[in-house]
């Protein structure tokens, strides 16, 4: 049991020092100050980290490859997004959507 805690220990480590790493090798500087190309990497980092952790949440069960019931609420949400529904609203629309098919399936 000890080496697991070891484990999981050092991975919390690395995770920290990898999330402090940007702010402590930026610091003061802005995103003007960067070179364009790492200005431009950055820019694009938060949606596709966004968009990995929706398509593993939507589309994954395990190691497996799923379309169930969550796919139907993540095209209810993404309709809303496009239609510029109120963020609440397209919450509830998408939630019942899951609902409403995780009761038909079963």
């Amino acid at each position: 049991m000890k080496h697991q805690w070891l484990f999981v220990l050092c991975v919390g480590g690395a995770t920290a020092l990898l999330k402090a790493a940007g702010p402590v090798l930026l610091g003061g500087r802005t995103q003007r100050s960067l070179p364009a190309r790492v200005a431009a990497v950055i820019a694009l980092l938060p949606p596709a980290v966004f968009g990995a952790l929706i398509v593993t949440q939507a589309f994954a069960r395990g190691e497996a490859l799923v379309v169930d019931a969550r796919v139907g609420g993540l095209a209810a949400a993404v309709a809303g997004s496009a239609l510029r529904v109120p963020p609440v609203l397209t919450l509830a629309a998408a939630v019942l959507v899951t609902a409403a098919l995780r009761h038909l399936w079963r």
